[in-house]
């Protein structure tokens, strides 16, 4: 078992993963303020998986990417970690971009910095859903 910080390489993407999450609630929360935060990460060893079709040998069914079935996607973070990555660059389930893993064990707090921080405003991000 081990931690991870889970982030996309767009903010639409980020914000994209939070929305289906709190979308999943009976009430989507409105007194609750999120924030977006831009960072640099520095990784030394970074598994790249550059679409869905890359990761069918790996157990990832691509019809189903979207759902919530986390089996195969962990098993293949639990893989790169033991195989010593620190970090892996996968498909965003939710928006047109890549996500980055970080194993946060294998990422020095020196190699991570929030550079930029603002508040998500919902109802603005949604008409892009539209």
């Amino acid at each position: 078992m081990f931690d991870v910080l889970y982030t996309s390489l767009a903010p639409d993407g980020a914000v994209a993963e939070v929305h289906f999450h709190l979308s999943r609630q009976p009430v989507f929360p409105s007194k609750i303020r999120y924030g977006l935060h831009r960072i640099r990460v520095r990784t030394a060893k970074t598994l790249r998986l550059p679409d869905l079709d890359a990761m069918v040998p790996l157990g990832v069914d691509p019809a189903r990417y979207r759902e919530i079935l986390y089996a195969p996607t962990q098993a293949i973070g639990d893989a790169a970690y033991f195989l010593g990555f620190d970090s892996i660059i996968a498909p965003n389930a939710r928006w047109p971009c890549d996500n980055l893993i970080l194993f946060t064990d294998q990422i020095a707090a020196a190699d991570l910095e929030v550079i930029e921080s603002s508040e998500v405003n919902w109802p603005e991000w949604r008409r892009k859903l539209k």
